[in-house]
């Protein structure tokens, strides 16, 4: 087992409910701006990416200086530590792997946050212990993989206010807030100025279920500070089928609204079925969902992941998340056709603690 979702290469699967992608798929005029793109392929891509600034800074209503395009969120979260060079950084665990992996690569300390189970993991104001004038970066996710937990604006405001007081850069990671609605955004407050030490992080990835092109871009109202980032991407770092995608990918406020309908009504179905299944489901506003399953089936040998996996479903193991543990398990919600089908393919918990 990897340290991500998406392992296709190693297992036989049908299903893959381990990776937090769109379920309605590519939009059709995505699918055709990256056919059309094969035929740029005899030159080098634009270095500066001006269409795709262009296309994104109108639907974002920022100006183009204050975004910055990356090959998917991965390689900016790394930019980003490179440019702020951190001797200590805040990472709320559980949480994507990918912060600790760019802080690792700058060498600096790094302290992690539990938030707790009987909280939902939902950070609590007693992260402010944490965040001394030591600090220099904290990453935060909203909504938060892989608990699909979500911080409200003004939770998130006034965190925001203490770090830029004490000096702190916040890395925040909207990678998934197009299926919550962009109520729940900060990037009004990106769009105001309000916060220089706020860097906002979002992804095409999972929203129009491209993961394969890798595009992501960061906002970020410290023009200085941007630059500096930028000096730690490679040149060409975007591909001609990731900008030419982009710039259609702007264009698709309709598709994202129906996302944002298909996946609130496919989440419910899903949880109530999971938790009629006996499991553990925790409150999400993502487009996948925590399960916990408990440790006593694992403890006789069975594990959800491997039930699923010989029926052809892959799902995320979580066990490898700091702070969770056996039994913790990350699903994507589907298509109601394919949610059905794992809902038939998971066993009553009961049924998991019969002996052999």
């Amino acid at each position: 087992m990897g340290i991500h979702g998406g392992d296709v290469y190693r297992n036989r699967v049908d299903l893959d409910f381990s990776i937090n992608v769109n379920p309605l798929g590519v939009p059709g005029e995505v699918k055709a701006a990256l056919r059309d793109a094969v035929e740029l392929c005899g030159r080098y891509p634009d270095p500066k990416s001006d269409r795709l600034k262009c296309a994104v800074s109108d639907l974002l209503a920022v100006p183009e200086e204050k975004l910055l395009f990356g090959n998917g969120a991965s390689e900016l979260f790394m930019a980003v530590v490179h440019a702020i060079r951190p001797k200590k950084t805040v990472i709320p665990v559980p949480s994507f792997y990918g912060y600790e992996y760019a802080a690792k690569a700058a060498d600096c300390e790094i302290v992690y946050y539990e938030s707790g189970q009987e909280n939902h993991f939902a950070i609590m104001d007693d992260i402010c212990d944490m965040l001394t004038e030591e600090v220099d970066l904290l990453f935060l996710a909203n909504p938060n993989n892989p608990t699909g937990i979500l911080m409200h604006r003004e939770t998130m405001g006034s965190l925001l206010e203490y770090c830029r007081d004490r000096g702190i850069y916040v890395v925040l990671d909207e990678c998934f807030i197009e299926f919550c609605g962009s109520p729940f955004s900060m990037l009004p407050e990106i769009q105001s100025g309000a916060f220089d030490n706020l860097i906002l992080v979002r992804a095409f990835t999972k929203i129009f279920s491209i993961p394969g092109v890798r595009l992501g871009y960061l906002i970020c109202s410290d023009r200085q500070l941007v630059h500096r980032i930028r000096k730690q991407l490679p040149e060409w770092n975007l591909s001609c089928f990731a900008q030419e995608a982009g710039c259609v990918c702007a264009r698709q406020a309709d598709f994202i609204r129906q996302t944002q309908n298909y996946i609130r009504r496919e989440r419910q179905f899903l949880t109530e079925g999971l938790r009629q299944k006996g499991y553990v489901v925790f409150p999400s506003m993502a487009n996948f969902l925590l399960v916990y399953w408990g440790e006593s089936a694992e403890m006789r040998g069975k594990t959800l992941y491997g039930i699923l996996l010989k029926k052809g479903i892959l799902i995320r193991d979580c066990s490898n998340f700091r702070g969770l543990g056996n039994g913790f398990y990350r699903i994507a919600v589907k298509t109601r056709e394919e949610n059905e089908r794992l809902l038939r393919c998971c066993p009553q918990i009961g049924t998991c603690l019969q002996s052999p």
